[in-house]
């Protein structure tokens, strides 16, 4: 199977080259596009030799004979040349034209994404439904959902129940957030992540996000989809029957397991060592807390509202967070720029990816005027 991977630098770029590389019978790159990192490129290059890669950002990266550097709108046009799946790994409202292409073109999509169904679920399921194209969550909540229902997002389901680890905050008070620093929110208790998703992870965004994945994943209400707290992040997600039955997916905090699954499903390869039950001890779930985090009530709403209300949500909090992990802000203000933004800009139904990014940038704008100003 021949993976071209967008966002081969970051936390999930990293693990699926490792899956690749503990499974070369079975996968390969036929391209590898990073952001910014050249060393990263040159270096997962001259080990996996794709046929094509490409900086974003752009630059020159030494490549081995035989791998093409794709340049500007070369990154987009050629990336997906011979692929077998296109595996979105790039962050934020970046990744979205990317899953646009590869659904356009109709190549199965391994999505890790979140951005291309919060900002672009409208464009996205439009293009795989026209196109025919397979859409397979990588998100580890997504995956247990989608082992749940059987490797369908048609089958028929009375709730779909979101697990959140709590983050590194979930047992602080509302006055303790208020002097919390970058260095606190990245320590994460039970997950090894990219910086942004750990910040949103911290804030409850993330789990938001997904909720919204999960309305266009599934074609669920937002009145039937649930999140509750499970620090040990043993329960990935769970998915309630109408005779009352739940399903859910267990395992250690892994992304490998997602991954290697979006790749191979229905077939199953050794991947990650098998719970040991006995030594688990209890598990636990909580009511989630959306008072104390308001970023998830923000996404929900967000949401509910559709459009290019999810845009401007996430370009705000893109915003934020960059400027919370440079301690430009307190913890509380990533939610008020977020909310700022939603109050600052009409909805707009969603007409095309144009729209959306013209909508991107200037709700960065308006954040960054907010911060700084």
């Amino acid at each position: 199977m021949k993976i071209a991977l967008i966002g081969c630098s970051g936390s999930i770029g990293r693990q699926v080259a490792e899956v690749v590389r503990e499974h070369p019978a079975h996968f390969c790159f036929s391209a590898l596009i990073g952001g910014r990192d050249k060393a990263a490129l040159s270096a997962l290059c001259n080990e996996f030799r794709p046929a094509f890669a490409g900086l974003a950002e752009g630059g020159e990266v030494s490549l081995p004979e035989g791998t093409r550097l794709l340049r500007g709108e070369e990154i987009l046009e050629h990336a997906f040349d011979g692929a077998d799946v296109a595996l979105i790994a790039a962050g934020g409202f970046a990744g979205l034209s990317y899953t646009l292409r590869a659904a356009r073109l109709g190549l199965k999509i391994a999505l890790a994404n979140k951005e291309s169904l919060v900002c672009g679920g409208e464009l996205v399921l439009n293009a795989v439904n026209k196109s025919g194209s397979d859409l397979v969550p990588v998100d580890s909540e997504h995956s247990a959902l989608f082992q749940a229902l059987s490797f369908r997002r048609d089958t028929p389901f009375s709730k779909l129940i979101l697990t959140a680890s709590g983050g590194p905050f979930f047992k602080l008070g509302e006055e303790e957030l208020k002097t919390v620093k970058a260095i606190d929110a990245l320590r994460h208790p039970t997950w090894k992540m990219g910086p942004k998703i750990t910040i949103d992870s911290a804030t409850l965004l993330n789990k938001g996000y997904e909720v919204i994945e999960a309305k266009w994943l599934y074609g669920a209400p937002f009145e039937r989809i649930e999140a509750v707290v499970h620090p040990e992040s043993i329960v990935h997600s769970l998915v309630s029957f109408q005779d009352g039955a739940m399903m859910a997916q267990l395992g250690y905090p892994d992304m490998k397991l997602p991954i290697q699954l979006a790749l191979t499903y229905p077939e199953r390869l050794p991947c990650v060592r098998q719970l040991d039950l006995v030594s688990l001890g209890a598990l636990h779930f909580f009511a989630l807390p959306k008072e104390k985090f308001p970023c998830y009530s923000l996404a929900l709403a967000a949401g509910k509202a559709g459009g290019t209300a999810p845009t401007v949500l996430n370009a705000a909090a893109e915003v934020a967070v960059h400027a919370f992990l440079q301690d430009a802000i307190a913890f509380p203000r990533i939610a008020d720029t977020i909310e700022a933004a939603l109050s600052a800009f009409a909805r707009e139904d969603v007409t095309s990816f144009e729209q959306l990014a013209s909508i991107d940038a200037r709700a960065r704008s308006f954040a960054r005027n907010v911060i700084y100003d």
